[in-house]
């Protein structure tokens, strides 16, 4: 009942709310372009942008020649508008609608991007479930690209509560499976000129010892 709610929630969220209105939307994501862009990720790197809901970063993706992008969430309601906005180029697109601690990916990916969806995860189990997904989600030496609300951000978001992270709790949550490449701290401005504090951090996914 609880993943029901949760996808409810959401839908609702991007059926009445128009992107302009959300608090986390960004006409140019441009540090995530540029973590792309430093790792030197080849135009068909397989990159998945999780929580996309109605984000610009897939727009900027194709824009810059990749084509071999996932985008999932779980609101089909946010997929939909993505893809309507796309027009033609949604079909260069794969396109998931589902929870991602839910999610079962049938392949591996070089570019892991989640700017704003794991910090709604906030009990231990989940937490377990989401590094459990990407670990498996994600190749050897492959990247994730993580964005929360830092310990001075907000403590809830879209009427759901957060957990917060400084760089040392982020990074603790998922060793020994990645390893930091770096952490910053960000302050965003929402669309309604609003500051919003987050720390982003890249890791690298730490291969994995295969039996003999």
């Amino acid at each position: 009942m609880k993943d029901q709610n949760n996808k409810n929630h959401w839908e609702k969220i991007y059926h009445y709310i128009q992107p302009s209105e959300l608090s986390w939307t960004e006409e140019v994501p441009y540090i995530s372009l540029n973590q792309i862009q430093k790792m030197l990720l080849p135009k068909n790197a397989a990159i998945i942008d999780v929580g996309c809901g109605t984000s610009y970063f897939v727009d900027h993706l194709l824009k810059r020649g990749y084509t071999n992008i996932t985008a999932l969430d779980i609101s089909e309601t946010a997929i939909t508008k993505v893809k309507t906005r796309l027009g033609s180029q949604a079909d260069k697109v794969t396109w998931v609608v589902c929870d991602v601690i839910q999610f079962k990916p049938e392949r591996q990916f070089d570019f892991w991007h989640d700017r704003a969806t794991f910090h709604f995860v906030t009990n231990e189990a989940e937490i377990e479930k989401y590094i459990s997904v990407a670990r498996n989600a994600i190749g050897d030496h492959g990247f994730l690209s993580l964005g929360t609300f830092s310990t001075d951000g907000p403590s809830e978001c879209s009427g759901l509560n957060v957990k917060q992270y400084n760089e040392e709790s982020l990074i603790n949550v998922f060793s020994p499976f990645f390893k930091k490449i770096w952490c910053v701290r960000h302050k965003h401005f929402t669309p309604f000129d609003k500051e919003q504090d987050f720390i982003l951090c890249l890791f690298m996914h730490l291969a994995k010892i295969h039996p003999l």
